[in-house]
C-alpha cells in the first residue's frame, strides 16, 4: 500500500510539473519588446509660472470664488493689497518618438500651458521641446525636439485590436522612469462620461497598471507596435484600481497629422444635447429596447436644426453607424469631416425616419447656450410661472419652475431638483401650472411618461410613473 501511494504521489507531482511548465510556456515573454521599444519612450517634464491671480495664499484650490471671500476674510484677513506672488509649478509624464527627426506624441494635459518642456531619453540625453500643437478634446499633444537619427516606435493599427489581447505600457509612473507593465484589452470604443470633451474619444479600456506619470506613454501590442496613448485611469484613491484608458493610435495619429499640417483639428459637429436612454425612458418613448441617443435639445441655427432634427428624436443610426449608447454619437459625428452630407436614422413618434444632415465643424465654443407659486401637485412638486426675465435668460418661450419638492415623492425619486424648469410633460408642452396639472390629471397610473426639464442651460429628459 505504501509503495502504491508513493508511486501515485510521484505521478501526481510529475503531472503538476508538466501542467505548470505548459502554462508558463503559454504566457507571453515581454523582454524583447521592452528592450527594443524603451529607447523610443521619453520622460517629459513641464513647468509653468502661476501668478497671484491663479494661486492665492490658500493654495491653488479654487478659493478665488466670491462665496468664500467673507469666510476667509473673517479668519485669515483680506489678502487684497498684497504684492503679486508667483509660483513655479511642474508636472511630469511620458511620451514617445514617432519620427527620427524628433516629433513626439504625448497627452495635452501633460504640457498644456507650460512655459518650458524638457524631454529626457533613455540614454540620459535631454532636450528642450517646442509645442507644435495640442488638442484638448482628444488629449493629444505634438512636440518637436531638435535632433536627428532618433529611435522611433513602430505605429500599429488600433482597429485590429481584439478584446482579451495582451498589451504592454511603458512610461514613468511616479518618476520611476521606463517602467513596464502588462495586461489585456478589456473593451474598445469606450466613452467616458466625465463631464469633459473626452466623449469624442473612443477609448481602449485595459487592465494595464497605469499611474500618475504614465500619461502620454505608449501602449504596445505583442508585435511591438504602438496601438494607443495611455491617458486616464478610473480611481477613487488617486492610484491604479484595475481600469485604465488609452487613446487609439489611429485616432491620435490623425490628430497629430492635422496639428502638424494646419495647426488645429477639425471635427464634425451636430449641435444637439443628448442623453442615455434608460429602460423606463424607452417605455415612455415607445421603444422596444433602450438603444440610441435621445435628443433633449437642439441648438438654434445648428446643423441639426437645419436638417429638421427635433427634441425627443432618438438617433439610432448615423452615417451608417449603429448608435447603441448615447456616447456613440459624439464619437461618430466627431470623426466625420465637416461639410459632409450624411444620413441619420431617427425614431420619432413611433416611426423610423431617414434625415439628411450636413455635418458642421466643431469650434471651441460650439455648445448649447442656453409668478405665482403653487401648492404641491400629485408628482410632489411646487411650481412657479416663469417671469419674462427667466424666459429671456433661458431662451425659452414657455415652462414652469420647480421651487419646492416633497421628499420621497415621484418627482424626487426620478431626479427632479429645485430650480429645474419643466417645459414638457408626457410629450405635451407645458406653458403654465394649469397646463401641467391638466396633463397630470390625464396620465394613466402604472405607465411611464417623459418629462423634459432645463437645468443649468441644458435640456434633460426623465422618466416618471404614477403609482397605481
Amino acid at each position: 500500500m505504501r509503495t502504491y501511494c508513493l508511486n501515485a504521489f510521484k505521478l501526481l507531482s510529475i503531472n503538476l510539473l508538466f501542467i505548470v511548465t505548459i502554462n508558463a510556456a503559454d504566457l507571453p515573454d515581454f523582454t524583447s519588446l521592452a528592450e527594443d521599444s524603451s529607447q523610443a519612450v521619453v520622460n517629459i517634464r513641464s513647468s509653468k509660472t502661476i501668478s497671484n491671480s491663479r494661486f492665492n495664499q490658500f493654495g491653488d484650490r479654487g478659493f478665488n470664488n466670491p462665496q468664500y471671500d467673507e469666510f476667509f476674510k473673517r479668519f485669515f484677513g483680506d489678502p487684497k493689497g498684497r504684492g503679486p506672488r508667483e509660483r513655479n509649478v511642474s508636472s511630469a509624464g511620458s511620451g514617445f518618438i514617432i519620427s527620427q527627426d524628433g516629433y513626439i506624441l504625448t497627452n495635452s494635459h501633460v504640457v498644456e500651458g507650460a512655459d518650458e518642456i524638457k524631454v529626457s531619453l533613455s540614454d540620459r540625453r535631454e532636450y528642450e521641446a517646442i509645442l507644435v500643437g495640442l488638442d484638448e478634446k482628444a488629449d493629444v499633444a505634438l512636440l518637436k525636439i531638435k535632433a536627428e537619427g532618433l529611435p522611433q516606435v513602430k505605429i500599429g493599427t488600433s482597429d485590429l485590436l481584439k478584446v482579451g489581447e495582451w498589451v504592454v505600457a511603458i512610461g514613468s509612473p511616479f518618476q520611476l522612469n521606463f517602467s513596464v507593465t502588462a495586461g489585456i484589452v478589456s473593451a474598445k470604443g469606450r466613452s467616458i462620461p466625465n463631464g469633459s470633451d473626452s466623449t469624442y474619444v473612443p477609448f481602449i479600456q485595459t487592465d494595464v497598471a497605469i499611474n500618475p506619470g504614465n500619461s502620454g506613454g505608449p501602449l504596445f501590442n505583442l508585435s511591438g507596435e504602438v496601438v494607443g496613448i495611455n491617458s486616464q485611469i478610473y480611481t477613487r484613491s488617486g492610484g491604479y484600481m484595475g481600469v485604465s484608458f488609452s487613446i487609439p493610435i489611429d485616432y491620435a495619429m490623425d490628430i497629430a497629422d492635422q496639428l502638424r499640417s494646419q495647426g488645429k483639428v477639425s471635427r464634425g459637429w451636430l449641435g444637439v444635447s443628448i442623453q442615455e436612454i434608460t429602460s423606463d425612458l424607452a417605455e415612455g418613448l415607445g421603444l422596444d429596447s433602450p438603444k440610441g441617443a435621445l435628443v433633449s435639445q437642439v441648438m438654434p441655427d445648428s446643423p441639426a436644426e437645419k436638417a429638421g432634427l427635433k427634441e425627443r428624436d432618438v438617433i439610432i443610426e448615423f452615417d451608417g453607424n449603429e448608435i447603441i449608447y448615447s456616447g456613440d454619437l459624439p464619437q461618430t459625428v466627431g470623426a466625420i469631416k465637416p461639410d459632409t452630407k450624411v444620413s441619420a436614422l431617427v425614431y420619432r413618434d413611433g416611426r423610423k425616419k431617414q434625415i439628411k444632415v450636413v455635418v458642421g465643424e466643431l469650434s471651441s465654443n460650439s455648445s448649447l447656450e442656453l409668478s405665482q407659486e403653487s401648492s404641491l401637485n400629485p408628482l410632489g412638486l411646487s411650481l412657479k410661472s416663469l417671469s419674462s426675465e427667466d424666459k429671456r435668460n433661458l431662451k425659452i418661450l414657455n415652462g414652469v419652475k420647480v421651487i419646492g419638492i416633497e421628499a420621497d415623492s415621484i418627482a424626487f425619486n426620478a431626479g427632479i431638483k429645485i430650480g429645474d424648469v419643466i417645459t414638457s410633460l408626457a410629450n405635451k408642452s407645458v406653458r403654465t401650472e394649469t397646463d401641467f396639472l391638466s396633463i397630470v390629471s390625464k396620465l394613466e397610473p402604472g405607465k411611464n411618461f417623459t418629462i423634459r426639464i432645463i437645468r443649468n442651460g441644458n435640456a434633460i429628459f426623465f422618466s416618471l410613473k404614477l403609482l397605481k
